[in-house]
């Protein structure tokens, strides 16, 4: 018997309806028309960086409309779909049905999602740091997974990362990973990885099979619009150059390419090391060194330390986010939302929008209520 589908979908069409106004659809696609008259004034590439900021609006703003537009119809198509189904037992057209609607819920949170972002960096790109912690060696294989779960994670949501510097380690895994991903809301998003992971596993070195916990940490910034000033003297700057250490493509292992920034006065290191180029090398860590700095004068002037980065702990027991349980039993936890799930080798190949999407809905949900809560002071 054909299942009848009308109460899912229902209750997919109020969340879209109220979507409409809280996403102020309406108001997204006037701007979108202010923007483009615009774009059609004579001499509006006159001020190239200008002119690259409201092209850049605008394209976020059509995505988003788009992507509503888009539900919307699909919808449509899924109201009918099932009333076919329902009336002519069609199992080939239920089956579609079901997929129709698990696409369309998640396409509905994703939406949902980039409402959330309000922050003044959250539609930025993200700097993503990942470093091994307790657990010795096999914490580098740890930190090795964490990096292909997140580059998996933004292939999934058609982002692209550029690494930057991801040493091997001593015998397995890497010695840190440092990359950048390029999306909307990518920042944002990605708040909700930054911590400490740990996982739970039977060690692939050990000769007795013994059951090892490792950990690794997650930090992500934001990568700083061009028109927020951070000053950075060249005279506080060191900058050594050196042959690259990963195998980064041909001829990157045979020239001095990699470049290593020192800035003096605080002691931030950055280091990248991926591109053939010296030139582009020092482009990246420049926009690295420029975010950590950022973060480092935000926290001396607000005085809420590690703000952009979250709580920053000990690599160790006691200060995990997320738990990845690979035996006796197979279990990936978050323990701020209390969501988990059996399929951590999804989760490990980037399917962690379950993950993101609770976090994210959590910290809005806390955070409305810390606002009624002091409101009512």
């Amino acid at each position: 018997m054909i299942q009848d589908r009308t109460v899912e979908i229902a209750r997919l069409r109020s969340r879209v309806d109220k979507m409409a106004d809280y996403l102020h659809i309406e108001s997204k696609r006037a701007e979108i028309a202010e923007l483009e008259a615009k774009a059609a004034e004579p001499g509006f590439w006159d001020d190239q960086s200008s002119a690259q900021r409201i092209m850049a609006r605008a394209s976020d703003l059509r995505d988003e409309v788009n992507s509503y537009e888009g539900i919307l119809a699909d919808l449509g198509d899924a109201e009918v779909g099932n009333e076919l189904a329902s009336a002519g037992g069609d199992e080939e057209l239920a089956a579609e049905l079901t997929a129709t609607l698990t696409d369309l819920s998640k396409r509905i949170d994703s939406l949902e999602l980039s409402s959330w972002f309000t922050g003044e960096f959250d539609s930025r790109d993200a700097i993503v740091t990942i470093m091994p912690g307790q657990g010795g060696l096999e914490a580098q294989d740890w930190a090795e997974m964490l990096l292909r779960m997140i580059s998996k994670y933004a292939e999934r949501r058609r982002w692209k990362s550029d690494l930057h510097d991801a040493p091997p380690g001593v015998e397995l895994g890497i010695d840190r990973a440092v990359f950048t991903v390029h999306g909307r809301n990518a920042f944002g998003v990605l708040q909700s990885e930054v911590g400490v992971h740990r996982l739970v596993r039977i060690s692939p070195t050990d000769e007795k099979k013994r059951r090892q916990t490792t950990f690794a940490r997650i930090e992500v910034l934001p990568v700083l619009p061009d028109e927020v000033e951070v000053e950075i003297r060249d005279e506080d700057l060191r900058v050594d150059v050196f042959r690259s250490s990963g195998p980064g493509g041909q001829s990157v292992n045979t020239t001095d390419s990699a470049v290593r920034i020192t800035h003096l006065p605080s002691g931030l290191v950055v280091t990248c090391q991926n591109e053939k180029s010296q030139l582009k090398n020092r482009e990246s860590a420049m926009k690295i060194l420029r975010a950590r700095l950022y973060e480092l004068e935000k926290a001396k002037r607000d005085a809420e330390l590690e703000e952009l980065r979250g709580e920053r702990q000990d690599i160790t027991f006691g200060s995990q986010i997320r738990s990845y349980v690979l035996y006796p039993y197979q279990m990936v936890k978050d323990h701020r939302t209390g969501i988990e799930t059996g399929n951590v080798d999804a989760v490990l190949d980037g399917d962690i929008d379950e993950f993101v999407v609770g976090y994210h809905r959590w910290r809005v949900a806390r955070e409305q209520g810390e606002a009624v809560g002091a409101e009512s002071v």
